[in-house]
């Protein structure tokens, strides 16, 4: 659970403006256990450049490595499942988190191997359940998404999926604003607590369904006319696990990550001859 000493600064020193104040002492820790993208639009590159924008220290176990730019991904490989494990064992040792998210992890066996840190740790958890990159070339087996349902969205705060990534964990296609509401009620009875459906691919507004304590919250943002969203979803899940390390509440956690990451795509640099990368530096109030 978040320290009393991150809580003082949750009171003390918004998130957007923790660079300005050169925090120096007594941050909170964030982890991330997810894919490496050498572009640094997406994976835990992304993940650790938002931990940063807002004023958390992150802590990055990959547990894969890909060959990738702003136009497609041309490889994929896992790592060892006990590397990986260990890593995560030496994190927790000596700079337990406050919080945690997952992103691509590759295989089945990462799976369990995370599970298997998360039953242990008990703290809380973001699973973004990454099964393809946002291009479509598949980042995960084919026994991944099952996985994923059964060992780590049941230990899971918050589960984060995309509009395809919500279909294979429920079970049927997701299209729309109902099948969205259906499929978080669906993911949630897998045992996560809370289940974040993102409706980035939808056809007009940016739509998000959050099933919480058995409420629907919809969180909505207009549609930016751009190419530059390479990394979004990883941006968003780890702007909401930051906020939760500082021991913010979930449903504004998730609000102000939306801001973030509209405004991180309103503002996105314009990088690379593809989908390129959002600004990882922007603020909330960017115009």
């Amino acid at each position: 659970m978040p320290s009393a000493s991150a809580g003082k600064l949750n009171q003390e020193v918004s998130p957007d403006k923790a660079l300005d104040c050169g925090m120096t002492s007594a941050w909170p820790v964030a982890l991330t256990i997810a894919g490496s993208d050498p572009s640094g639009g997406a994976g835990l590159q992304a993940d650790l450049k938002t931990f940063h924008r807002f004023g958390v220290y992150g802590a990055a176990v990959p547990s894969l490595i890909t060959v990738q730019d702003t136009r497609s991904v041309a490889d994929c490989v896992p790592l060892d499942p006990s590397l990986v494990r260990r890593q995560i064992e030496a994190v927790q040792e000596d700079l337990p988190p406050s919080a945690a998210k997952t992103g691509a992890l590759g295989t089945a066996a990462i799976v369990a191997t995370v599970a298997e840190w998360a039953r242990a740790a008990g703290t809380p958890l973001v699973v973004d359940p990454i099964l393809a990159s946002h291009r479509g070339q598949a980042l995960a087996g084919p026994d991944v998404a099952a996985a994923l349902a059964e060992e780590l969205v049941p230990l899971c705060l918050l589960a984060t999926p995309n509009l395809a990534e919500a279909a294979a964990l429920a079970g049927f296609e997701v299209r729309d604003l109902a099948s969205m509401r259906k499929a978080a009620e669906r993911i949630a009875g897998l045992g996560a607590r809370n289940v974040l459906v993102k409706g980035g691919h939808l056809d007009g507004d940016a739509v998000d369904i959050l099933w919480s304590e058995g409420e629907i919250r919809t969180f909505s943002a207009a549609r930016i006319a751009t190419r530059h969203t390479h990394g979004t979803g990883c941006a968003y899940s780890a702007a909401i696990t930051a906020l939760l390390a500082f021991g913010w509440p979930l449903p504004e956690a998730v609000e102000r990550a939306k801001l973030f990451v509209t405004a991180a795509i309103r503002t996105a640099p314009g990088l690379g001859r593809g989908q390129g990368p959002l600004n990882h530096h922007a603020r909330i109030d960017s115009g």
